[in-house]
């Protein structure tokens, strides 16, 4: 039986599912949709004080702070290199590629006497309209103790693949969630 004739529960059902657009949570006053960030993704400096600790010691606390915008995710924030405490960041096994960013390198995160493998990433030679990310790092927030962004703890964006910084200043849903595949 072809896809498109099974039952409604069937196989096509769970495909359609995964490749329906959600419709956009409501905008609350002070809050922006990640459903109005562009594809490809924008880059842009922002004006927040970003501080992540890990093993109860404080790894970066900059507000030399940029983010990547992409439509259905929340704002990858991008830091310093030379932003984060001595020894913090290690080389990591493994890299990956962006279609939009290039080349990413993986990096192991250290703190207070602990590790967190391949929770962060650099582009060391990013794509054009990227190069601003070349001397910078983003973080996977869920391993850390704490993230946050102008003393807002952040919430990881759902699933294990992406970076996203969910913060009450944006209105999802957003990818990563079961069913958000085909997003």
């Amino acid at each position: 039986m072809h896809p498109s004739q099974s039952s409604p529960g069937g196989l096509w059902a769970a495909y359609a599912e995964t490749m329906a657009h959600p419709t956009p949570d409501p905008i609350a006053p002070g809050q922006e949709s990640v459903w109005d960030y562009p594809r490809p993704p924008r880059v842009e400096r922002v004006a927040r004080r970003v501080r992540i600790v890990l093993g109860g010691e404080v790894i970066v606390d900059t507000d030399d702070v940029v983010r990547v915008l992409e439509t259905s995710h929340p704002p990858v924030y991008y830091l310093p290199i030379s932003a984060f405490a001595e020894g913090s960041l290690t080389d990591a096994a493994g890299s990956s590629f962006c279609e939009f960013k290039g080349g990413a390198r993986y990096l192991d995160v250290h703190g207070g006497g602990q590790a967190r493998p391949r929770t962060a990433w650099n582009y060391p030679d990013p794509s054009p309209g990227f190069e601003v990310l070349a001397d910078r790092v983003a973080v996977y927030p869920a391993p850390m103790d704490a993230c946050t962004i102008d003393g807002v703890e952040v919430t990881p964006q759902p699933g294990t693949f992406y970076g996203g910084w969910v913060t009450p200043d944006i209105a999802g849903p957003f990818k990563g969630a079961p069913g958000s595949m085909g997003w």
